[in-house]
């Protein structure tokens, strides 16, 4: 009688313990094959290699985004401004035509008139520069044919040679862009006089005589 205790409590001890085969198998997990571990390992590499790519494929997307909407805020005005310089031009030339003389002898009312040209066109000029467009005279610069037109070459000495002699048309810039070039005359060097030869001086014995 004193030993049922102790078989009670190998018997509750038994309850809930799993078969011998089973918690051996418990402890010890199934070994995944090597080749199934290289196989995950790939795919992961090749998984993040696609995203690094998607990623850099939508930086660059987004850099070229914003580049070409600042060229057509920029630039987008390039036509327009083409046409409206031909109309500064006219006003310049209107201006051209009158001497100071004329001016001076001009009726008050004339007077007034070439006084609001000159102011239409400084605000047209104003317009311009508000949307990027900036005007430039090279007279004494080097030539430079990406923003320079040669018309002609000039036999200047006041300029050294392959400079600007002459601006007949004003250039225009967009940005950093030519919108159009300035038509220019081109210093050129002066003939060089030929260097006298040996056969342009009589012998000595010729002299003599």
């Amino acid at each position: 009688m004193t030993d049922r205790p102790a078989d009670d409590d190998m018997a509750a001890k038994s309850e809930g313990a799993l078969p011998e085969g089973d918690a051996a198998t418990a402890t010890a997990p199934e070994m995944v094959p090597a080749e199934q571990v290289t196989a995950a390992l790939e795919a992961a590499a090749e998984f993040k290699d696609k995203a690094l790519r998607a990623l850099a494929e939508m930086e660059n997307l987004r850099r070229r985004t914003e580049r070409e909407v600042a060229d057509a805020r920029v630039y987008g005005v390039t036509g327009f401004a083409r046409d409206v310089l031909a109309v500064a031009d006219n006003m310049h030339r209107a201006l051209g035509t009158v001497g100071s003389e004329q001016r001076e002898q001009a009726d008050p009312k004339v007077k007034a008139l070439i006084e609001g040209v000159e102011l239409t066109e400084r605000e047209l000029m104003k317009v311009l520069e508000k949307y990027g467009v900036t005007k430039f005279s090279p007279a004494g610069e080097k030539f430079d044919p990406n923003v320079h037109q040669a018309m002609y070459e000039v036999p200047d000495t006041d300029v050294p040679p392959g400079h600007v002699a002459q601006v007949i048309q004003a250039g225009y810039m967009l940005g950093d862009r030519v919108l159009r070039p300035a038509l220019v005359g081109v210093a050129k060097a002066s003939p060089k006089a030929p260097s006298p030869s040996a056969n342009d001086n009589p012998p000595a014995d010729s002299a003599a005589e």
